[in-house]
């Protein structure tokens, strides 16, 4: 008889195989691992620098452009919010004269009632909803003593201003309502994109801050040499230009422009006048005393800027009044070729036009540049020759 065995439990006889908690959790394991390799690739094949740094890049750039959104609902709330209280001060001053001819009209009714004369209509026409509609019914401005007439005129009159008052204040104050709102989502934009961009820097080491600076200066580097062969090209066209102009009679004027605040060269059509050589001097001084203030989205000045902030501030000291924002100052001038540039003029940049920046000459200009720094000289190919959108002569 063979010897009495305990049986084993049928789930526990081949351990990690046959038992079935044992299986899963060996298979989910090697799953997992699977996964990790494939979300979670060793540190050598992080994303790069580079595109860290275009990353932070094109979030400051959007940052920038909802700057400039925010810039222009915040000029239009101003307008609006003006505009509204100018309209509740009309709506008061219609109200006060409708309830002066009210009670005109009340007189009347009272010494009608006094004399038995015409009180009944007189005191139903002030009940009435509609005066005209009154009239209309029961042609009662044919019982109206010619006084009577004035004041139920003007009575009429000014119920018709006070209602038109109030809707146009009621409107104003949706469009405030609405202009708020963007205000709002614009700021809301603007410190997501920073705070994003914030967060991806601060996952840096010091080792990849020091390349990141590296390869920044290696950009500036190329942008300089690029702004240096513009200086050629248009010190090169002046020459060329200088013994036609010579010849022309008009030499005493040649280039006139291109040593405005700068040594900086004019283009080879010419220099932009003297009018306007004086006007960019001023600007150009102006400019240069804010050298080293800090970028600010949504400021003007006088202790900090943004980028259109600066150039309205810069201009404003030369006498010259721009518009708030970087897609409007884009249109407030002439449109000049990069060839033809001269200090003063104004360069905008990317597709959107949402940063601007003041030539100085020499294919260098002053600009806010973008939060976290301060206003600089840089060249205007600093983030290459494809980002210049335009060139305007504001004066």
């Amino acid at each position: 008889m063979a010897p009495h065995r305990k049986p084993r439990p049928a789930g526990t006889r081949m351990a990690g195989i046959r038992t079935p908690g044992l299986a899963t959790a060996a298979l989910t394991s090697v799953a997992l691992l699977s996964q990790t390799a494939n979300a979670a690739p060793p540190t050598g094949d992080k994303p790069s620098l580079e595109d860290v740094e275009k990353k932070v890049d094109d979030l400051y750039r959007q940052a920038e452009s909802a700057t400039e959104k925010y810039n222009a609902a915040k000029e239009k709330t101003t307008k609006q919010r003006t505009r509204v209280g100018t309209l509740l001060d009309e709506v008061a001053q219609r109200t006060q004269k409708l309830n002066d001819a009210r009670e005109r009209l009340g007189a009347f009714a009272a010494a009608q009632y006094r004399t038995g004369a015409s009180a009944p209509d007189t005191t139903t026409f002030l009940l009435a909803d509609s005066p005209q509609d009154y009239f209309d019914q029961t042609q009662l401005t044919s019982r109206l003593t010619d006084h009577q007439k004035d004041a139920v005129d003007a009575y009429v009159t000014e119920q018709a201003a006070t209602t038109t008052k109030r809707q146009e204040a009621s409107q104003s104050l949706e469009s405030l309502t609405e202009s708020q709102s963007a205000l709002k989502t614009a700021k809301a934009t603007v410190q997501r994109k920073l705070a994003t961009a914030r967060e991806l820097l601060s996952k840096l080491t010091a080792e990849e801050k020091a390349r990141l600076a590296a390869i920044e200066k290696e950009k500036q580097a190329a942008a300089d040499r690029k702004a240096e062969e513009l200086a050629r090209q248009q010190a090169a066209a002046a020459q060329q230009a200088a013994p036609r102009d010579s010849t022309s009679g008009s030499g005493s004027t040649s280039g006139s422009t291109g040593s405005t605040g700068s040594s900086g060269s004019s283009g080879s059509s010419g220099p932009a006048g003297s009018s306007y050589s004086t006007q960019a001097g001023k600007a150009l001084a102006f400019a240069r005393a804010q050298i080293g203030k800090p970028y600010v989205w949504g400021a003007t000045g006088p202790g900090s800027y943004d980028c259109s902030g600066f150039t309205q501030a810069v201009w404003k000291a030369a006498g010259v009044t721009l518009p708030r924002t970087t897609y409007d100052q884009v249109n407030a001038g002439t449109t000049v070729s990069l060839s033809n540039i001269q200090p003063g003029d104004l360069v905008f940049f990317y597709g959107d036009t949402s940063h601007v920046g003041l030539y100085i000459g020499n294919g260098m200009m002053i600009h806010a540049p973008k939060p976290g720094a301060y206003v600089r000289e840089e060249s205007i190919f600093y983030d290459g020759e494809s980002a210049i959108h335009s060139v305007v002569r504001p004066a």
